[in-house]
């Protein structure tokens, strides 16, 4: 199964021509012909099955056949990280946060923080083809980059989680993750949050959470804790 995504589809369309360059491929490179079943994701939970109608290499049409609306996890899992400075590991935690599990994501720029500047165009590209992989119906949503102060100081629901690196008593986050709770988890820049930034986070609810032994590198860190709530809620 290859899964193909366009965020403009809705229960209301019955045909659908794919745009040049997904054309090319399902006719050039798939070779697939009149009569070939596809599988498209609008992002937003439906699963839809088309049959080529015009295997064209600039407008392949397709039918519209089936449609699936698939449910969503209870969860809510939202992970606020710092970006990192090199881009390519940023797009490989949306990468494997996406095949994981996330639901939405946002860059937080921190006291420390060395990138402050991000491509969202290209990042939601990577989240769009991570979706499509693993074979998901519901495409992560990624925020435009907010200053850490205001994130914190926003109203968000349920469990609340700071990971920093400052030495003091804190539990596992496997220990703190409850089931079908949304979930919001802050991940600091490659030098950590700032003093006053902990302080802040602990005003305004957050808790102080552990994701194991070693200290980890940012988009490491995001991808341990998007896999320890993802276990909790699957076992």
């Amino acid at each position: 199964m290859q899964l193909f995504y366009n965020s403009t589809l809705d229960n209301s369309i019955s045909q659908f021509v794919f745009p040049p360059e997904e054309s090319k491929h399902i006719v050039k490179v798939l070779r697939k012909v009149e009569g070939d079943e596809l599988y498209i994701t609008n992002g937003n939970g439906y699963l839809f099955t088309a049959k080529i109608m015009v295997a064209d290499v600039k407008k392949c049409k397709a039918q519209i056949t089936s449609k699936e609306k698939k449910h969503r996890p209870m969860h809510w899992l939202h992970i606020a990280v710092a970006p990192t400075k090199m881009n390519d590991r940023f797009e490989w935690f949306l990468e494997k946060a996406t095949e994981i599990g996330v639901d939405e994501i946002t860059p937080i720029i921190c006291d420390h923080s060395e990138r402050k500047v991000l491509k969202l165009e290209r990042m939601e590209k990577v989240l769009q083809s991570a979706m499509k992989q693993s074979l998901q119906t519901y495409l992560p949503k990624l925020n435009a980059p907010i200053p850490y102060t205001e994130f914190v100081q926003k109203e968000h629901k349920d469990l609340l989680f700071i990971a920093h690196c400052e030495e003091e008593e804190k539990v596992e986050l496997k220990r703190r993750v409850a089931a079908d709770k949304d979930v919001t988890i802050l991940i600091g820049p490659e030098g950590d949050f700032s003093s006053a930034e902990i302080k802040q986070a602990y005003a305004n609810g957050f808790i102080p959470v552990s994701l194991g032994k070693n200290r980890l590198r940012t988009e490491t860190a995001a991808i341990v804790a998007c896999a320890t709530v993802a276990m909790i809620n699957n076992g």
